[in-house]
C-alpha cells in the first residue's frame, strides 16, 4: 500500500498517485510476472539469472509452454503500465502545477544521471523487444504491433543487439547511479515500512534506524506545499531540504531549528518518514553540550489526590485557561492536586524540541517522582505539548494522561457538568500536537457540540493550520510568526464565526493577538455555562 501502491500520493493528486504507482507497482509486477514466465518455460527454477530481464533476447523461439500467450500479453500489458507512468513523469518535469504541486525540488547531478536512465530504461525495453517480435514474431498486441511497422522500414536484425544494448546500458546505468541519487529511496523505504510495521521506533538518538529513514526519502516535494513558512517567505529549510542536508553531511543550525515541528508535512509523506522525530535527533547531536544541571529541582513536593493537574507553563500565560479549569474542577467535585500552581519545572518537551535531551531527562524524572508518589489515577493537563510528553516520554505505569478537552467529555457524560446548547457558531482549531501529534481530533469537537453550532473547514483535522506561535523554532523572526498566524486567521474569519475555539494555551496567547476574532478554550466555554448554573 505505501511503498508500491503510494496511496498517500493519490491522496494527494489522482495523476500523482497514479504516475508514482504505475512506475513501482508496475517496475515490481514486470520482475516478478517475469520471473514466473521464465520458471513456465524452463519447466525448474534453473535458469541464467538474466534470463527474466532480457527473456525476448534470449529465448527467440520459445515454444508453446505453458500459458505462454498468456504470460507475453501480460507482459506487454504491464510494459504499456509503466510506460504511461513515465510519460506523465516527462509531463510532471514541465507542468508539476497539474499534479498539485506548485514546487518541486531541484535535482543535483546523481539525480540527473538515474532519471535520465531511468526514463530510457522501459521506451528502450518496448524498442527491443519489438524488433525482437518483429524478426522472429514472438511478441504481443504491443510489441508484435510495433515490431511489424518496423521492420517496413528498418534493417531489424542489424540493430537488434544495438538497441538491447541500450537498454542493458540503461538498466545498468540506473543502479549504478542509485546510491548517489535520490532513488535511493526504493530499497531503502522498503526496508523502513517493514521496520516501522514491525514495531521498531526512532530513539532519540542517532542510529541505523534513522539513517534508513533519511534514505526514505525521495525527495518527491509533496511536502513543500504543505508548510506554512511559505506564508512567510521561508523557502529553504523545509523537511526535503534538512534529509538531503543530512545525507550530504552539511546540515546548519539555520535549516535544522527554522522549523514550527508542526507535522504537516510529516502527515503528507507518502512513505510515513518521522520527520519531526528525525529533527528533534539532529538537534540533540547539535546541542550535546549545552545541557544544563537543574540541581534545584529536589526541593519540590507531592500531595495525594485522585488527578493531578498540571497546567504547564503557556496555559500560566493564559490564566483565562487556569481559572477555567480551577472553576470546572471544583464544580465537578474532583479531589485533585494542581501541581504546578505556585511552582513547579517545566513539562520539558520545550527543551526536547531544543534538542536539549539530557536537561529535559531531569526534569522528567524529577516530575515522574512527584507525579508517581500522589497516588493519582489520572494525569490531567491543559496544555498539548504538555500531553505529548508525558505520554511518550514519561513512565507512569498506573496514571492515565488525559487532555482537559477529553476529561471534561467525559464530566459531562457522568452528568457531572451542565449542558445547555446555543446558537452560537464556533470554529474548531486543531492543535498540531493534539491533533496531528496525539491523533486527539473527535473528542473536542463532541464536546464543543453540546455547547453550540459547530462548524466544519476546509482545513481541519490532519490538514489544520499551525498557529505559528510554536515554541520549536528558534530561528524565525516575530514577523514571520505573524505572517503565518494572520494566513491561518484569515482562513477561519471566512466562515463567520461567533467564536473561534482552541484547545491550547499557546494557540490561543497566538491568535489572540492578531484580527479581531473571538479566541476561548474549550474549557472557558465550558466554565462560561458553569456560571449560569
Amino acid at each position: 500500500m505505501e511503498g508500491l501502491l503510494h496511496r498517500k500520493v493519490f491522496r494527494k493528486n489522482p495523476f500523482l498517485g497514479y504516475m508514482h504507482m504505475s512506475l513501482a507497482f508496475g517496475w515490481f509486477l514486470l520482475i516478478f510476472i517475469g520471473h514466473l514466465e521464465v520458471i513456465a518455460w524452463a519447466g525448474s527454477l534453473s535458469f541464467p539469472f538474466y534470463y527474466p530481464v532480457f527473456f525476448r533476447y534470449f529465448v527467440t523461439d520459445e515454444g508453446h509452454f505453458f500459458f505462454s500467450g498468456t504470460f507475453s500479453f501480460i507482459m506487454d500489458l504491464l510494459l504499456l503500465f509503466v510506460l504511461s507512468g513515465v510519460s506523465l513523469a516527462y509531463f510532471k518535469r514541465f507542468r508539476s502545477r497539474i499534479f498539485g504541486m506548485r514546487k518541486t525540488t531541484q535535482l543535483k547531478w546523481g539525480d540527473q544521471l538515474a532519471l535520465s536512465s531511468l526514463w530510457l530504461i522501459f521506451p528502450l525495453r518496448l524498442l527491443s523487444e519489438s524488433i525482437t517480435a518483429g524478426i522472429y514474431d514472438n511478441g504481443n498486441f504491443l510489441t508484435q504491433s510495433i515490431g511489424n511497422a518496423l521492420d517496413s522500414w528498418l534493417p531489424l536484425p542489424a540493430i537488434e543487439l544495438g538497441v538491447w544494448t541500450a537498454y542493458s546500458c540503461s538498466l545498468g546505468l540506473f543502479f549504478i547511479a542509485l546510491p548517489l541519487s535520490r532513488y535511493m529511496h526504493i530499497p531503502a523505504e522498503i526496508l523502513f515500512i517493514f521496520l516501522r510495521n514491525y514495531g521498531i521506533k526512532l530513539k532519540k538518538r542517532e542510529n541505523t534506524y534513522s539513517r534508513v529513514q533519511v534514505f526514505s526519502c525521495s525527495r518527491c516535494g509533496i511536502c513543500l506545499d504543505t508548510c506554512q513558512l511559505n506564508d512567510a517567505d521561508i523557502r529553504t529549510t523545509q523537511s526535503v531540504y534538512v534529509l538531503k542536508n543530512i545525507r550530504n553531511k552539511n546540515l546548519t543550525d539555520e535549516l535544522l531549528f527554522n522549523c514550527l515541528l508542526c507535522g504537516r508535512c510529516q502527515q503528507v509523506c507518502p512513505v510515513g518518514i518521522e520527520l519531526n522525530d528525525l529533527r528533534i535527533t539532529q538537534r540533540i547531536e547539535s546541542t550535546r553540550q549545552y545541557n544544563s544541571q537543574y540541581d534545584y529541582l529536589k526541593e519540590t513536593g507531592s500531595k495525594q489526590a485522585d488527578v493531578v493537574y498540571f497546567a504547564g507553563c503557556m496555559t500560566h500565560l493564559t490564566p483565562g485557561i487556569k481559572k477555567s479549569m480551577t472553576q470546572i474542577l471544583d464544580y465537578a467535585g474532583i479531589n485533585f492536586w494542581f501541581m504546578d500552581e505556585d511552582k513547579a519545572p517545566c513539562c520539558g518537551r520545550p527543551l526536547m524540541q531544543a534538542g536539549q535531551y539530557d536537561a529535559a531527562r531531569k526534569l522528567i524524572e524529577n516530575n515522574e517522582n512527584h507525579i508517581n508518589r500522589s497516588g493519582a489515577k489520572i494525569l490531567l493537563t491543559s496544555c498539548p505539548i504538555c500531553y505529548k510528553v508525558f505520554k511518550e516520554d514519561y513512565s507512569l505505569p498506573k496514571i492515565k494522561v488525559k487532555h482537559h478537552s477529553e476529561y471534561i467529555l467525559e464530566l459531562v457524560k457522568a452528568g457531572k457538568i451542565p449542558t445547555e446548547k446555543s446558537n452560537l457558531k464556533i470554529v474548531y482549531h486543531d492543535p498540531c500536537e493534539l491533533g496531528r501529534g496525539s491523533k486527539i481530533y473527535n473528542q473536542p469537537r463532541e464536546l464543543l457540540r453540546k455547547y453550540a453550532r459547530l462548524i466544519r473547514t476546509k482545513e481541519e483535522k490532519e490538514n489544520s493550520p499551525c498557529c505559528g506561535g510554536s515554541l520549536a523554532n528558534i530561528k524565525i523572526q516575530m514577523s514571520e510568526r505573524d505572517q503565518i498566524r494572520d494566513k491561518a486567521l484569515q482562513e477561519f474569519a471566512r466562515y463567520n464565526p461567533d467564536i473561534l475555539a482552541v484547545s491550547c494555551p499557546l494557540c490561543k496567547k497566538t491568535f489572540s493577538k492578531g484580527r479581531d476574532l473571538a479566541i476561548k478554550d474549550i474549557s472557558e466555554i465550558v466554565a462560561m455555562q458553569i456560571k449560569d448554573y
